[in-house]
Formats: structure tokens, sequence, C-alpha cells
């Protein structure tokens, strides 16, 4: 009931009124209903996996696309999809949580070569592709990252000064593709664990305290420089690439 009003009201909202946040607070109402429905309906069924609800939730996202077209959508279909996939590994390997991490990082993968499909579709971020890639990007930066943390054993409290240093170089490899591809998108999402982690890791080593405060603004004052020279550092790395990498990325801003 609850997913057929979400839909019933974004008839009028998203098809007629063209309201974005209206639209996308909808579509996840009507997704997570259809989820929240199938777990009450199945989930005696496969108690420990939500293979049946994920199914239908990406089932669900692919017709709420073409009925609505809201560029979120294929970012939430891609995810239940992405969560089915786990939700199979899960129940095929229960015990094991390395085959998890490993399948979480492949599905940043997978979402991370959609977001690149869509956006090298649209390479001059004119048409509704662009938003679509731009939720994709949102999406696969943090399934990349967080099996990466975990392995690494910083969401654990291993604090150690070569994790810190791997942390650093991680983000600074991510930071080059966004970069790249133009997406301070791909970045910004995974910000999060990055700042986690290095304050966990001042705060194990100085004992600064508010060092997650100290991190954010330090991070942030990063980003704001980085910005500034975001088109005169691509330039200099896009040019740098292989020319078939060149085609798939939007073309450098000349000033």
């Amino acid at each position: 009931m609850f997913a057929g009003l979400s839909w019933g009201l974004a008839e009028v909202f998203t098809l007629k009124r063209k309201m974005a946040l209206p639209a996308i607070v909808l579509l996840l109402a009507f997704v997570g209903g259809i989820f929240a429905f199938s777990q009450a309906l199945f989930g005696s069924v496969l108690t420990s996996t939500p293979v049946i609800s994920t199914a239908l939730s990406t089932l669900a996202a692919y017709l709420h696309w073409r009925r609505f077209k809201v560029p979120v959508t294929i970012a939430v279909g891609t995810g239940a999809a992405l969560a089915l996939l786990a939700s199979v590994v899960v129940s095929i390997f229960p015990a094991s949580a390395g085959i998890l991490m490993a399948t979480i990082f492949f599905c940043g993968c997978i979402a991370f070569v959609c977001a690149m499909y869509w956006d090298s579709s649209d390479r001059t971020r004119t048409t509704r592709k662009s938003d679509v890639a731009f939720w994709l990007h949102l999406l696969s930066a943090p399934l990349i990252i967080h099996p990466i943390f975990s392995s690494l054993g910083v969401l654990e409290g291993n604090d150690s000064f070569a994790n810190m240093l791997m942390i650093v170089l991680l983000y600074v490899f991510m930071t080059l593709v966004s970069i790249s591809i133009d997406r301070r998108a791909f970045m910004v999402s995974s910000l999060v664990y990055v700042i986690y982690a290095l304050s966990s890791l001042i705060e194990g080593y100085g004992g600064i305290g508010y060092s997650f405060a100290v991190t954010g603004v330090v991070m942030g004052a990063c980003l704001l420089l980085l910005s500034i020279y975001w088109q005169k550092m691509r330039a200099k790395l896009v040019l740098a690439l292989p020319k078939f990498i060149q085609a798939s990325v939007p073309e450098v801003v000349k000033k």
C-alpha cells in the first residue's frame, strides 16, 4: 500500500510538476516499500539473506525508471542489483567475511563502470545521462573504498603508520581518478571514510582532542585549494592519458 501511494504521488509530483526533491523521496519510498513488503512476505523463505527482496527491489527500480526517468533511479536499481549479487554470495558462503568484502569491492567496480558508460555517452554534460552518472559515482566510491579499509583493519581500530600511508595514497589515487573523469562526486563520496580513518589514527598516535573535527577542517581546506586549480591540473593529467581514455572523459576546458 505504501509503495502504491508513492507511485501515485510520483504521477503528480514527478511527471506533472517536475519537482526534483519529491521525485527522489518518492522513488526511495517506492523501492523501499517494495523491499519492506517483500521481506515481510518472503522473509521466512530466506531468513539469512534478502535474495527475493533485493530482486523485487531491482525490478521495482527498473519499472520506476521506465515510467518516470528520475536520474537517481539507475543508481538505486544498480545498488539493488548489486545487493542481490551480494545476497547470493552470502547465501553460498555464509561464514566468509573475506569473500563478502571482495564481492562488495567487485560491486563497486561494476558501479564505476556503469557510471563511466553513462558519462562517456554525454561528454558535454548537457543531458540526463550526466545526472545518471553523477549518482552512480556517488554509489561506486564507498563500495570500492569500504572493503579496502576493512582489509586494512582501519574500521576495527587497527592504527598504524603503514595504514595511514596506505589511506593517503588511496585517496590521492581516487582524487586523480576524479580529476581525470571530472567528477568531484566520486572523490567526495568516500571522504567520510578517509576523515574517520585519519582522525582515528591521529588520535591514536597523538591523543589530539577533537581529531575528527581537525581532520575534517584540514581535508576541507585541501579540497577547497584543489577546486581552485582543478581545471589546470585536469588539463595536464588528461593530456597525459592514452587516447582511448581521453575519448571517454569530458574534454579539457581550454582557457
